[in-house]
C-alpha cells in the first residue's frame, strides 16, 4: 500500500456526490472520514493486487483506477474503470478474503482508504450499519447481473452502448450521468472482451446512428 496523507476537511461535500455515501447515516460518514487516509498514486502504480490482503474500504477522489486482472495468456482483462467519487473494496471488507482483482492508477490518482480492522470494530459495535455495506455490495451485484445478461443476449453494439451508459453513471453511483467519457478504445476492448478493431467498428456504427460522437481519447454520449 502506498504512503498515506490526512483526509482534507472539504472532502465530505464532494463524496456526497456519490449516491451511496450521500444516503449513509451521518455517523457512518463521520467514521469513514475519521478513519480514512489519503493515498496518492503515480500513473501505473498499484493500489493493491489480486490475492492481496483485504486492507480496507476505498474511494477514488482524483484520477482513475483500472480494476482487472491478467487472463490465461498474461494479457490484461478490464473489469471496471473507477473515477471520483466511486467506492469499492466492500467485498473483501465483508468476507475478509483476499482481493479479487488488481487496482492500477490511470494518471495521477488519489484514493481514500479506510482501514479494515478499525472500521470492522466500529461496525460490530453498531451492527445496524452493516446494512449500508450490504447496500453498496448489492449495487455492484445488480450491475454484474445486468452485464451477464447483456453478454448472453445482445450484439456488441448494444452491449457497448449499455457499458458506456454504466460508465457515465459511475456504475450507478451518479444521479446525473456524465455526457463525456475519457477512456481509450484499447481499455474498452479489454472491458468488453473483444479486439480493439471490433470496438472501433462498433463505436463508428453507434456514431452513425447518432448515439455518440467520437473524439481523440474521449466519447460524448448523445442519446
Amino acid at each position: 500500500m502506498p504512503h498515506s496523507e490526512p483526509v482534507p476537511a472539504a472532502l465530505r461535500a464532494a463524496l456526497a456526490s456519490d449516491d451511496w455515501f450521500a444516503a449513509c447515516p451521518a455517523a457512518l460518514q463521520d467514521v469513514l472520514l475519521q478513519l480514512g487516509r489519503m493515498h496518492p498514486l503515480a500513473h501505473g502504480q498499484s493500489l493493491f493486487s489480486r490475492g492481496g490482503q483485504a486492507d480496507g474500504l476505498c474511494c477514488v477522489t482524483a484520477g482513475g483506477l483500472h480494476i482487472g486482472a491478467l487472463d490465461a495468456e498474461g494479457q490484461p482483462a478490464e473489469l471496471a474503470y473507477l473515477e471520483p467519487y466511486q467506492w469499492f473494496g466492500e467485498i473483501a471488507l465483508i468476507d475478509g478474503l483476499p482481493r479479487t482483482h488488481d487496482a492500477v492508477a490511470e494518471g495521477g490518482t488519489r484514493v481514500l482508504v479506510v482501514p479494515r480492522d478499525p472500521l470492522v470494530d466500529w461496525l460490530d459495535r453498531h451492527p445496524a450499519q452493516w446494512r449500508e455495506l450490504a447496500r453498496l455490495a448489492c449495487r455492484k451485484l445488480r450491475v454484474a447481473f445486468a452485464v451477464l445478461e447483456e453478454l448472453a443476449m445482445l450484439p456488441l453494439e448494444e452491449r457497448l452502448q449499455r457499458r458506456l451508459r454504466l460508465l457515465a453513471q459511475g456504475y450507478g453511483s451518479r444521479e446525473a450521468p456524465r455526457r463525456r467519457i475519457r477512456l481509450g478504445q484499447e481499455v474498452l476492448a479489454r472491458m468488453m472482451g473483444v479486439s480493439r478493431q471490433s470496438v472501433n467498428k462498433a463505436l463508428k456504427t453507434l456514431e452513425t446512428r447518432g448515439v455518440l460522437r467520437l473524439y481523440y481519447g474521449e466519447i460524448e454520449l448523445l442519446d
